[in-house]
């Protein structure tokens, strides 16, 4: 079998416990709620099981010492070779045989208490002592550890033999495989449970482009040094381990050796367990502390930190307004993150609170090194709507027009439709960097990699094709050599940007002095009477209402009320200066690129078909977007005259048969 074979296998069987076990005492939507930290425990108690008397020998001896428990821990995880232990008398397997369920539930409550403080977290997070009690109740607690000891899987690193000692029943399972299976099973969860199309998962051929696309361009100036990696969406922390496996394969190969660090942060306190957990079973006890637990709009762990990589895939499409109201409400925001100066002006780039997704890409230019050779380099998955949606001057707009002005932005890549497990829709990869090479320098590549991809065998949720290394190889060809053809293109930065202007036209009103004008209006009967009386004295300049009202000597105030009472608009009325007609207001937009600017623009665009117009100068607004649409467009090849013919002659032929048979029937 191969390794997805051999995943898939251990995922169906854990799978199986749920609907074995849980079933008539859990909901569907609940069975995560004990799966998810039993499969963590287990992968824990099967690193341990080899060094458990060592560790109870060595108890042992530190409690004859007098020694506090809290100063205890680092001895006992010396024993075990790991970044965690437990000190309680049990393994998990040795929990199977009792039959007293009061006796269980004790016992197991104090093999969880024997973890190790980082291991007390995961168990925290995933609230798991809750479901104790109901499991116990339900006399399901026994059946459950030993369905997950059972001799049916390997969630053991160390190959199973047959009876013979020399055939592997079941293959060792590496820490990536690990993770590839929590995954999976938050996938299914997730499926089950119908979770939002912006919460899901980056699959492993994704991340490999993502590293690929942040590493290759400087695997050369790498150095042997240390370098950091952070994603401050990191989910089950997936993405963080499988780019320091990327980096470290491509600094092994010209000789480098590197330490690299790694940094994330997480929201959701199940995925959050299980990063911290896969790097506690990778024996990177150190780092499992660099992964915080909180949001990272609103509650920035990291916020006094610069890194080298950063590559995200953050949520989107989902609301964020809980983070904004704490970070003081929209409008009152000033975290220095998301308010920046760019040219002396102040860009507010706080999106709609419907989609908070431009915020974590904002995070992480927060975070770039400016003083270093490299830099820092970025990728980071998106929507669509991160590179078109938002008008000039909003904040997804102003967003884009702060990275591209300071020219950050190296390349942006399509990725094809139903690339990811819980949600069909296209995506982006983002390429930011802050130490653009010099060819690169003022330009935008743009990869249309949409039909770039190879069908799976069977769909894993709504993931139904991948990026094979061959096309990978190929995507970070085209990058890499700037290639320009039919599915790569190259801009200027000017490219994406216009000057939103709004196009006025002034107000013209024909003026009918007699019509009725309600008497409410004013504040006295003389009021309205000396209107009346004014207004009946003028009978000239009906079409100019500018002469109009000074001849009838009436005070601004009073005009201003009338005005909508005896006024009609016509365009064969004299134009009202510095008085703009709100229904002709129209909004266009000028590329930066148009020859002439938007004086030009005027001049060829509106000023013949609407000579009296002109641009509010103060409401000119500066915008960014990027459409694929507009640059990589390939029309329907369109059916041949003949081909048309021959359709029409086949459906006349067709309708007259149609016909003949149903006089025929009617005849008899």
């Amino acid at each position: 079998m191969d390794n997805q074979q051999i995943h898939s296998s251990i995922v169906s069987f854990i799978w199986s416990i749920a609907d074995d076990c849980l079933r008539d005492v859990y909901v569907r939507g609940k069975y995560r709620d004990v799966i998810l930290p039993m499969t963590v425990i287990r992968r824990l108690d099967v690193l341990l099981e080899d060094t458990k008397q060592k560790v109870l020998d060595m108890k042992a001896k530190l409690d004859a010492s007098n020694l506090s428990e809290n100063f205890q821990w680092e001895a006992l995880c010396s024993v075990t070779g790991q970044a965690f232990c437990n000190s309680s008398p049990f393994c998990l397997r040795d929990l199977t045989a009792k039959t007293h369920k009061q006796t269980l539930i004790t016992d197991f409550e104090a093999y969880l208490e024997g973890f190790s403080p980082n291991v007390q977290e995961i168990i925290e997070k995933f609230k798991f002592r809750n479901q104790l009690q109901t499991m116990n109740n339900a006399n399901i607690l026994g059946d459950v550890i030993a369905k997950f000891v059972a001799g049916d899987i390997n969630l053991s690193p160390k190959p199973i033999y047959d009876d013979d000692g020399i055939t592997i029943k079941y293959p060792g399972l590496d820490n990536h495989g690990m993770g590839m299976i929590f995954e999976e099973l938050i996938r299914r969860f997730n499926e089950e449970n119908n979770e939002e199309a912006g919460e899901h998962w980056t699959p492993r051929d994704v991340v490999e482009l993502m590293a690929d696309l942040v590493f290759m361009p400087v695997a050369d100036k790498i150095l042997d040094a240390p370098y950091t990696i952070y994603d401050g969406a990191c989910g089950t922390g997936g993405m963080l381990t499988l780019a320091e496996e990327k980096l470290k394969t491509l600094a092994e190969g010209r000789g480098r050796e590197l330490s690299i660090y790694l940094f994330g942060q997480e929201i959701n306190p199940e995925t959050y367990a299980i990063a911290t957990a896969d790097l506690l079973l990778k024996g990177n006890g150190d780092q499992a502390r660099n992964i915080k637990y909180g949001s990272t709009l609103s509650q920035d762990w990291h916020s006094d930190m610069t890194f080298d990589f950063m590559l995200s895939n953050p949520p989107y499409g989902k609301s964020w307004k809980g983070d904004s109201e704490k970070l003081g409400g929209k409008g009152k925001i000033i975290d220095s993150r998301f308010t920046l100066t760019h040219d002396g002006q102040e860009l507010n780039m706080i999106p709609r609170t419907s989609d908070g997704q431009l915020l974590f890409l904002l995070n992480n230019i927060a975070k770039m090194k400016h003083d270093t050779p490299l830099g820092s380099r970025i990728a980071e998955v998106h929507n669509g709507s991160s590179i078109f949606t938002g008008d000039a001057g909003s904040g997804e707009s102003n967003t884009r027009r702060y990275i591209i002005e300071n020219d950050l932005l190296e390349a942006v890549i399509a990725v094809p439709e139903n690339m990811f497990y819980n949600t069909g829709i296209g995506t982006f990869i983002w390429i930011i960097s802050n130490k653009k090479e010099a060819r690169r320098r003022g330009k935008i590549q743009l990869i249309d990699a949409t039909e770039m991809k190879s069908p799976l065998r069977k769909n894993l949720g709504s993931k139904n094709c991948e990026f094979t290394p061959e096309i990978r190889e190929e995507i970070i060809r085209i990058f890499m050599e700037m290639q320009e053809n039919n599915i790569s293109k190259i801009f200027n930065n000017d490219e994406f940007g216009y000057w939103s202007i709004t196009v006025e036209r002034p107000l013209r009103l024909k003026i009918y002095p007699e019509r009725e004008i309600p008497e409410s209006i004013f504040k006295t009967h003389q009021e309205y009477d000396t209107t009346i009386k004014a207004l009946g004295r003028v009978r000239d300049y009906l079409d100019d209402w500018k002469q109009f009202a000074r001849l009838t000597g009436l005070k601004e105030a009073v005009l201003k009320k009338i005005r909508p009472f005896i006024t009609e608009r016509d365009p064969d009325a004299k134009p009202l200066t510095h008085e703009a007609d709100p229904e002709l207001r129209d909004v266009e937009s000028v590329p930066f690129t148009y020859e002439g600017g938007i004086e030009a623009f005027m001049k060829n665009e509106v000023l013949p078909y609407a000579p009296d117009a002109y641009v509010d100068e103060t409401k000119t607004q500066i915008g960014y977007e990027i459409s694929f649409t507009k640059y990589f467009y390939r029309p329907e090849e369109l059916r041949s005259m003949n081909e048309i013919l021959e359709g029409i002659n086949k459906l006349d032929i067709e309708s007259r048969e149609i016909l003949s048979g149903l006089e025929e029937d009617f005849i008899s």
